[in-house]
């Protein structure tokens, strides 16, 4: 079992934009409406276009989905929620908090994947959103694929239910926390204040104000090996939680994240994060502005055994 993989599914936005019903409960979406909603839709396209170059250029294989013009799908570009692959074969779809979200789960995204790798087993827990039981993916949860471990900060977004259905599948063991913004709301996402290495965790421990909370992951941390790189509050509103480590074919690791997340890290994380891996970083500004999700939330990973 490895923790990264060299295939990443990416959706190309067809219309990105500010979405007020995910705002709820989403305290890092900005809309600032100075700017035309046509002038936000094409820089998402840009930024998305050449965050898509610079994972290509250092050897990842790259599927890219284009979302379809309709319905409209304002966060169509944050695939890694509603879809998830597994290295026994398994697809997983997931819950949805919102109706516009639920539009995503598209059945052409799911056949790009089905028609070019080989599925064995298809879950879908998308029944559970009528009874208001929701994990969206992999950023409700973030999996330590080596020792069987999910991380989840409980949310509005992540059920504590529906985390254990997918433990009893997977045969995972939970680990599960409560995270907060300096505010003291919820943070959304466990992926916006956490991400998994292969020897590290980059994590902001200042979000988690129960002391027991952070003693037991502070123990699952020495006892898996994993290296803590803490961050700081102002570092999580960047976007620096929001990173995933790839690889390419040739087995070198990458840490992805984005231009802010990396210009928001001091000297000694990058030299820290650099002695276990290389970092990728590009600029998707609009799209952390206006969606409040950076770069992980972009990247579904395929685990899955290429067909032929």
């Amino acid at each position: 079992m490895k923790q990264t993989t060299s295939t990443i599914l990416m959706v190309r936005p067809a219309n990105f934009g500010f979405n007020a019903q995910t705002a709820v409960s989403n305290a890092f979406q900005h809309n600032d409406a100075s700017v035309a909603k046509e002038d936000i839709r094409q820089l998402a396209i840009e930024e998305f276009d050449g965050f898509v170059e610079k994972l290509r250029s250092n050897g990842i294989n790259i599927i890219v989905a284009q979302d379809s013009e309709l319905p409209i799908k304002p966060d169509a570009v944050f695939c890694n929620n509603w879809i998830s692959t597994h290295r026994n074969g398994t697809m997983i779809l997931y819950p949805m908090l919102t109706e516009n979200r639920r539009l995503e789960r598209q059945d052409y995204v799911i056949d790009l994947i089905r028609n070019n790798y080989t599925v064995k087993r298809y879950l879908d827990f998308s029944e559970h959103e009528v009874l208001g039981q929701i994990l969206e993916g992999t950023g409700s949860m973030i999996l330590d694929r080596v020792n069987r471990l999910v991380y989840a900060c409980l949310s509005p977004r992540t059920d504590a239910d529906m985390l254990d259905k997918f433990c009893e599948w997977a045969g995972y063991k939970k680990v599960v926390f409560h995270s907060v913004d300096k505010h003291g709301q919820e943070i959304y996402h466990t992926n916006v204040m956490m991400a998994m290495g292969d020897k590290f965790v980059v994590i902001c421990m200042e979000s988690i104000h129960d002391e027991a909370e952070r003693k037991m992951l502070i123990d699952h941390f020495k006892t898996t090996n994993k290296t803590i790189i803490d961050l700081r509050m102002e570092q999580v509103e960047a976007f620096a939680g929001n990173m995933l480590q790839v690889q390419n074919d040739e087995d070198k690791t990458f840490l992805v994240m984005s231009e802010q997340a990396y210009k928001s890290l001091r000297q000694e994380q990058i030299d820290l994060i650099e002695h276990f891996t290389n970092i990728i970083y590009a600029p998707i500004y609009t799209i952390e502005k206006y969606g409040g999700g950076s770069a992980r939330c972009m990247m579904a990973e395929v685990f899955l055994d290429k067909k032929g």
